[in-house]
């Protein structure tokens, strides 16, 4: 064979060597500069073009920004600009006074001015003043004026004819004054009646009037009614009058009939008339050949 034969049959093979190459160091050249712009360790700075390195340098500068913005120890205030130290000292400051004035830590009251220092006492003033009167958090009433605290009773008492009109809640009664106790009954005696006519547990017989015990009544013998026809066990068969027990024996007669008949549900041969167990018999036999 020809050094030109030969020379045939590699070069096509070299060819294709080397770009089915390319397209894995591309991908590894972006997985790099993906790296890089990253910060992250497994960058490889001395396979960056120059245009890249500069976006690589760009994208560790503003990350050193945001660090120091944030307060981390990574920090490195030298490669700041006169600007971004200048920013960088006003979102400090702000951040400071933002947060004295919302009662959160860090703060540091020595960096206030006399201005910022009477803004923060107010803010928390107001803010304990508005934990006393919603009951939440701690309250130090020694620190509420008077106008304060003559407001917090007044949001108290009418905070607790709520607790006592509706259940929810802590109820005195030795704060209601003679009409709202009266009012406090009637809704007690109300809402006992609602709970015991649905059923709930917290229901009291004992302070039932007789047109609540009635009602109640009812609508307890309506609840057994209805467990009994869905066959459920709280049914109490003996408080049934006689027509439901009457009615719910026919269902059940019809149910256990349909169930033989057909081969589906729960059947009892023997709760069968002759006649139905006749028919039931005549329709399983095969027919005559």
């Amino acid at each position: 064979m020809t050094i030109d034969h030969w020379k045939q049959l590699w070069v096509p093979i070299v060819f294709g060597l080397l770009a089915s190459r390319v397209p894995a160091q591309v991908s590894d050249l972006a997985q790099n500069l993906a790296n890089c712009r990253s910060g992250q360790e497994a960058c490889e700075r001395a396979r960056l073009t120059q245009e890249q390195s500069i976006e690589v340098a760009r994208a560790d500068h503003l990350r050193n920004v945001s660090n120091c913005r944030d307060g981390f120890d990574s920090c490195d205030r030298s490669t700041l600009t006169s600007q971004e130290i200048v920013a960088l000292a006003v979102a400090n400051y702000q951040g400071n006074v933002s947060n004295c004035e919302a009662g959160l830590s860090p703060c540091d009251r020595s960096g206030l001015s006399h201005v910022e220092a009477r803004r923060v006492d107010d803010a928390a003033i107001q803010r304990n003043l508005s934990d006393c009167q919603a009951g939440l958090g701690p309250c130090d009433l020694s620190s509420l004026t008077p106008a304060g605290v003559r407001r917090l009773a007044v949001i108290g008492r009418t905070r607790n004819l709520a607790a006592c009109e509706t259940g929810i809640g802590i109820c005195d009664h030795a704060l209601l004054t003679l009409t709202e106790a009266r009012n406090v009954a009637v809704a007690e005696r109300e809402r006992n009646e609602q709970e015991c006519v649905d059923g709930w547990s917290e229901c009291d017989h004992s302070k039932l009037t007789a047109v609540g015990a009635r009602k109640t009544s009812e609508a307890e013998h309506d609840r057994n009614v209805s467990a009994c026809t869905e066959g459920l066990e709280t049914c109490d068969y003996s408080s049934l009058n006689q027509a439901e027990t009457v009615r719910l024996a026919t269902e059940e007669h019809q149910r256990n009939y349909r169930a033989c008949r057909t081969g589906y549900g729960y059947c009892d041969p023997s709760r069968l008339t002759l006649a139905e167990g006749a028919a039931i018999r005549a329709e399983k036999k095969p027919p005559l050949r």
